[in-house]
């Protein structure tokens, strides 16, 4: 695929660039593009959800806001599997949410028909994540815009501003105007339905009235050409996969998703005999009681700057971690370590203890408390679901926590804001700590029954 960018101003954060004439896409062999709207009715396409009204106007579909009604959507009575589609968007008298529905679906098995599935987000909000994908009345926030920020500028309100969705197999991706927004993998829906989205504004009476322009809406369905890899991260939600993208980026699998293979028993040279478990493609720490407890597991090899991600599921009240730059003590002492902090905030006592909230979930463990975390489906801490994790440690020194897609944590390793943390902790007393320049990756065994699967790295240099 060859994209022939009609305005070098799309690098540019100063220059604004004009959409009066659409981005040109050239596909070389690739299949023939169908039109999913004639410019002057609505065939092909019906209403669901809520009452907003939609209408076709100077050759757009025309969605408009109204008060007290359901997200309302205007969805194709075809399904589409694989498919590129294309489309430019525009929105009038002032911001208001709205979304591109792809792979959905309305069932009356499904709350009563109300549509569900992928969305491509279009969000004009301060927060700016449009093109980020969020599955609709299911899970929430798949790819919040929080993982690719250089891409919050690309949308224009008040102008017509060019989508791309590719979902091809399990990958699915978003470009606004030219430019990668999202990469999703997942495969819990292979087909469904394209729907425009109307957001609710339930009683917000200033939002009554606001407009949502879409034209130029087409298709390719057959003979495929997926545009080449880019750089921005992908999010995996198949369970112990890496996907060829992931794989071009430098990642791969740090558990094999059925052995004990790359980890060992802190102070052991193999997999503990006991105490954790492998069922389902998941790594089960067993609960006190059900068993002896096998100790923490630590990691084969040892890491210095790295991007380290993993699926973790909480049991209710439990308590665990993810340790990195651990140094090996005697048994009695415990693996020492920084920590990701993995607790069940609501039901366990340590959540109290410490300083600010720096024992909450995802905090650096009695150190730096967690950042507010956004309120949201997929993004908010929920316990006895899968949640999401990620490390990354710069070569620089520098230290991020991420949390379902939310940076919670940063500090920088050796400075002297962290050395005045480290002081006046639990850890005062022990001399160069977090200041190795290797060291293993750690899974805590706190006595809780906690569940781990997908654990990736790559090396950053």
């Amino acid at each position: 695929m060859i994209l022939i960018r009609l305005a070098a101003s799309f690098r540019s954060r100063t220059v604004r660039f004009c959409l009066a004439t659409p981005l040109l896409i050239v596909s070389l062999h690739a299949g023939p593009w169908e039109s999913l709207f004639d410019g002057k009715t609505l065939d092909g396409w019906k209403a669901l959800g809520g009452q907003a009204p939609y209408a076709v106007e100077d050759g757009s579909i025309v969605g408009t806001t109204v008060a007290d009604t359901p997200n309302a959507f205007l969805a194709t009575q075809r399904t589409y599997g694989d498919f590129i589609f294309e489309c430019e968007v525009l929105q009038e008298g002032g911001p208001t949410n709205s979304g591109i529905q792809f792979r959905s679906q309305s069932l009356p098995t499904y709350q009563n028909g109300r549509v569900h599935g992928y969305q491509f987000e279009i969000d004009p909000s301060p927060r700016a994540w449009t093109g980020g994908i969020y599955d609709e009345a299911r899970r929430g926030w798949l790819y919040p815009g929080t993982l690719n920020p250089a891409a919050a500028d690309l949308y224009q309100l008040g102008r017509w501003n060019h989508i791309r969705i590719e979902a091809i197999g399990s990958s699915l991706r978003t470009w606004v105007n030219g430019r990668p927004v999202s990469h999703v993998i997942d495969g819990l829906t292979r087909e469904g339905f394209i729907a425009l989205q109307v957001h609710s504004v339930g009683k917000q009476l200033e939002q009554v009235g606001r407009r949502i322009r879409w034209r130029n809406l087409r298709i390719q369905t057959s003979e495929l050409v997926p545009s080449p890899l880019d750089a921005i991260p992908v999010r995996n939600l198949q369970p112990n996969d890496l996907s060829a993208a992931e794989r071009a980026a430098g990642w791969r699998m740090l558990w094999d998703g059925a052995t004990g293979a790359r980890w060992r028993g802190v102070n052991q040279t193999g997999f503990p005999a006991q105490g954790w478990t492998f069922a389902n493609g998941e790594l089960r720490c067993a609960p006190t009681g059900a068993k002896p407890r096998g100790g923490d597991l630590v990691t084969q090899e040892s890491f210095g700057a790295f991007e380290f991600q993993f699926d973790f599921r909480l049991t209710a009240g439990a308590n665990s971690g993810i340790k990195y730059f651990v140094t090996e003590r005697p048994p009695t002492e415990g693996a020492l370590g920084l920590e990701f902090q993995l607790l069940d905030d609501e039901r366990h006592a340590d959540a109290a203890k410490g300083a600010g909230g720096n024992r909450l979930l995802g905090s650096l463990y009695d150190l730096i408390p967690r950042a507010v975390a956004l309120n949201g489906l997929g993004i908010a801490p929920r316990i006895g679901e899968w949640q999401h994790g990620r490390i990354v440690v710069h070569p620089d020194h520098r230290v991020e926590h991420w949390l379902n897609g939310i940076n919670v944590v940063e500090y920088t390793r050796g400075s002297p804001l962290f050395k005045s943390l480290v002081a006046r902790s639990k850890f005062e007393k022990n001399e160069g700590f977090g200041l190795a320049e290797k060291g293993p990756i750690l899974l805590q065994d706190h006595g809780d029954e906690v569940h781990f699967r997908s654990l990736k790295i790559r090396p950053l240099r």
